[in-house]
């Protein structure tokens, strides 16, 4: 999997979840990242914020192995590891160098917030 995949897959896949949660809950009155709830300047903790309407940002954190493999047999890539599991490479090979890099970066994401 190419790392612009995994980051643009792991960030819709939270807000879709957030989106999913919230109309899941809609009918017991619980809300999730209600409209209108502003975080107290003191308490931002390192969060960014809009002074045009509010809006605070949550940051998701992406620690990444990203392996590079070569070989004799194998086409080349980059992929990325995902738990124990490792996507990119194809094709066997006997002779293969192969290189793994960690990359860690954060992502602020202003989540959707509950209309109701």
């Amino acid at each position: 999997m190419k790392l612009e995949d995994f980051v643009a897959e792991a960030l819709t896949e939270i807000i879709n979840g957030v989106k999913r949660a919230q109309e899941q809950v809609a009918s017991t009155g619980a809300r999730i990242n209600p409209s209108g709830y502003k975080v107290p300047f003191d308490r931002l903790e390192g969060r960014k914020w809009s002074s045009e309407n509010g809006d605070t940002t949550e940051t998701v954190e992406f620690d990444v192995a990203v392996t590079t493999t070569e070989g004799t047999e194998t086409k080349g890539g980059i992929g990325v590891f995902v738990g124990a599991v490792g996507l990119g490479s194809q094709g066997r090979s006997e002779a293969q160098n192969s290189s793994v890099t960690r990359i860690k970066f954060s992502v602020p994401v202003v989540l959707p917030p509950d209309q109701r």
